[in-house]
């Protein structure tokens, strides 16, 4: 008896695993940016309705979201995302300032002028943001000059765990950003200076110091939640 035939995928079958992705590719953002907050509700329906698909792709991308740990399933009706405890904040943490300390390390010497003033416009339109009290859009420049130091790394790796490690940070940060916003911002500046110089001793301290006194207001939050 011949083995059967190989099933070839139909149109549908692709625009659906497509559109899964595109739906996870877009929560993803909007949980890193920070537009999502720990604890919000989503609602499956809701986000079909928002993006013009049906509720399966949704529902595809949001388990994907609870096996990444950004996402808490309690049923199907309550969906929320995840409020990392004080532990998770500081293995988050810990994890941060080695591998961006790495990275920003990397990109120092790596960079060119072009990338440097990439970085300072990003720097710029997040002072204009906190200025306006436009936190929601500060908050998702910050994480883009994070990023954007990683991506002038070429390290798309490291960029990758990275990625994951914002699915919780991106919620917590936007929680506190109206508290700490410009402690999140002013260690940024002397990256930029370690990055003219080409200094990537000087650039992995500048990152480490920005993650350590930028979550300070979180630390301060988490330590109040858990009493």
């Amino acid at each position: 008896m011949s083995p059967p035939a190989p099933t070839t995928p139909t149109f549908s079958t692709v625009k659906h695993e497509n559109m899964g992705s595109q739906v996870y590719l877009i929560l993803s953002l909007a949980l890193i940016e920070g537009r999502l907050k720990p604890g919000e509700r989503l609602r499956i329906r809701e986000l079909a309705e928002e993006m013009g698909t049906s509720v399966t792709p949704v529902r595809d991308a949001i388990l994907r979201l609870v096996q990444d740990g950004a996402l808490i399933m309690r049923s199907a009706r309550d969906i929320r995302v995840k409020q990392i405890s004080l532990a998770e904040y500081l293995e988050i943490r810990d994890i941060r300032l080695e591998l961006e300390g790495m990275a920003a390390a990397r990109a120092a010497e790596k960079a060119t002028p072009t990338d440097v003033e990439r970085l300072e416009q990003l720097i710029t339109e997040n002072e204009d943001a906190i200025k306006q009290g436009e936190l929601i859009t500060a908050t998702g420049l910050n994480q883009r000059f994070h990023f954007e130091y990683c991506k002038i790394a070429d390290m798309p790796i490291l960029l990758d765990i990275l990625r994951r490690l914002w699915l919780k940070m991106g919620p917590l940060i936007a929680e506190v950003y109206s508290d700490g916003g410009r402690d999140m911002i002013d260690g940024h500046y002397a990256l930029i200076d370690a990055m003219r110089n080409r200094d990537g001793q000087a650039a992995r301290i500048a990152v480490q110091t920005d993650i350590l006194s930028g979550g300070q207001a979180i630390l301060e939050l988490k330590r109040r939640q858990e009493l």
